[in-house]
């Protein structure tokens, strides 16, 4: 199923918006993370520099007990005489080293040691923390026990040193994913809503423009479409009434000049028929007035297929088997039927009509025991004409669509006519969005298939620019 233009570009919105969140909320999640553990690292810095301040101005019999009160099941304070930090510069950005010193207000006077390192999972958060509050924690935190450890080693006066060990988790995604799932179809559905509110916009006119060409490669039309929508699709909109007025001024001009030649020619050949009843001789005199009428009847059949064959006529919705019984009853039987399926089209019925009759004519004319049948497909209708004649050479197939082209070498008219009548179906049948055929069949005889689209203008979309074209072949065939 092809989708529509509207539907692509809210799916590729939508899918590209998609992505964008995505992205940006597991780069959030990381940031979120490193602000956490910054956090809880500057508070634990905060606090050692409280405490090494406090041990400092206490006396010394109290330091012991500064710091029993100070440790805490996540951090962990101790007194000694050597660092436990032995590794320098393992803080990678020294903000914990300046916190301490900015707590301490000190100039770089003593030694401050830290090193910060991540710690395999399934570790206790501390050594002290009790199995029960270490499982506690552990469901608190999701399962994910990704721990970084901060050692601190802060030189104290008299010597000593303030170790400070603490450790905590990476803090994991803090969302449920019912309240994910809401959120993201909350905004799914208000981004389609309106992204199809402003496709709408954009592809109505598109539509209109689309259906307004479908119906003028049909033969219908002239009437100018509005402009509406983007600038683009108005500036569209305007070409198109441009061009639609400039083929039916140039068709209607073509009209009246061809009428006006014609007007034109009857002139002398009235004086002509005149003078030829000045002849003496009945055979000469009998000769030049066939010759006349055979020119008058051209200049009119001319005329009759120049002026586009019912451009004047416009579509109806009708039923086609009531033409196609129609036209098997003005044969009086001379024509086999096999009835097909109810169908109903948008058509021009006296133009249809006129290029299945010459199709018919031909059957009647050429071959033996013609047949008219119909059939369904899943965009067309089918009208097929079979006879049992002597059918036509391969290489002449294409050929005989051309104007005054006749087969039949006579001069009679009688059999072999003016060649005009299967260049007006063709102008007929593409003037109605469809295509003719003929084929040679294997069991002997000719077949003339006509096939017309099953879809009204309004539903049709898709072959607005092959009717045109069609339109546009037939009416050079015409000229």
């Amino acid at each position: 199923m092809r989708m529509g233009f509207r539907t692509q570009i809210a799916l590729l919105v939508v899918s590209v918006l998609f992505v964008a969140q995505s992205v940006g909320l597991w780069l959030f999640v990381d940031e979120r993370s490193l602000a956490v553990q910054a956090a809880i690292g500057s508070e634990a810095a905060g606090r050692a520099a409280n405490v090494a301040r406090l041990i400092e101005e206490a006396p010394l019999d109290l330091h012991d007990e500064i710091v029993a009160a100070a440790t805490s099941p996540l951090v962990r304070f101790a007194l000694s005489d050597t660092p436990e930090v032995t590794h320098t510069h393992h803080d990678q950005n020294g903000a914990i080293e300046a916190r301490v010193r900015a707590l301490l207000n000190d100039g770089y006077s003593r030694d401050i040691r830290v090193e910060v390192h991540e710690i395999e999972q399934g570790l206790l958060p501390l050594p002290n923390l009790s199995p029960e509050m270490a499982e506690m924690h552990a469901e608190m935190m999701q399962g994910t026990l990704a721990a970084i450890e901060m050692e601190l080693s802060i030189a104290i006066e008299g010597g000593r040193w303030l170790n400070v060990g603490t450790r905590f988790e990476r803090p994991p995604i803090q969302w449920s994913w019912a309240s994910t799932l809401s959120f993201a179809l909350t905004v799914a559905v208000l981004l389609l809503a309106i992204f199809w509110f402003l496709l709408t916009r954009l592809t109505r006119p598109l539509n209109d423009l689309a259906r307004a060409a479908e119906v003028l490669g049909r033969g219908g039309g002239h009437e100018p479409i509005a402009p509406t929508g983007p600038r683009e699709v108005r500036d569209l909109s305007a070409a198109f009434n441009d061009m639609q007025a400039r083929l039916a001024r140039f068709v209607s001009d073509r009209t009246q000049m061809l009428a006006a030649l014609a007007h034109d020619l009857r002139s002398p050949l009235t004086a002509l028929r005149v003078r030829a009843e000045l002849v003496d001789d009945p055979e000469t005199k009998e000769g030049i007035s066939a010759s006349l009428d055979e020119m008058q009847d051209m200049v009119e059949a001319t005329l009759a297929y120049a002026r586009g064959v019912g451009q004047d006529e416009a579509l109806e919705e009708v039923d086609i088997s009531t033409i196609l019984l129609t036209l098997h009853g003005e044969t009086r039987d001379a024509l086999d039927l096999v009835a097909g399926p109810d169908a109903r089209l948008q058509i021009k019925p006296k133009a249809l009509r006129r290029a299945l009759r010459n199709l018919i004519d031909n059957a009647l004319r050429y071959g033996r025991d013609p047949a008219l049948s119909w059939e369904m497909t899943d965009d067309s209708l089918d009208i097929i004409i079979d006879d049992q004649g002597p059918g036509i050479p391969e290489a002449d197939i294409d050929a005989v669509f051309q104007p005054f082209l006749r087969l039949e070498q006579s001069r009679s008219l009688e059999t072999g006519g003016h060649g005009l009548g299967l260049s007006i179906a063709r102008s007929i049948v593409l003037q109605h969005g469809g295509s003719i055929t003929l084929s040679n069949r294997a069991e002997g005889g000719l077949r003339a298939r006509v096939s017309l689209p099953i879809a009204r203008p309004e539903a049709s979309v898709s072959r607005s620019s092959d009717a045109l074209a069609t339109d546009g072949f037939a009416r050079r065939q015409a000229g």
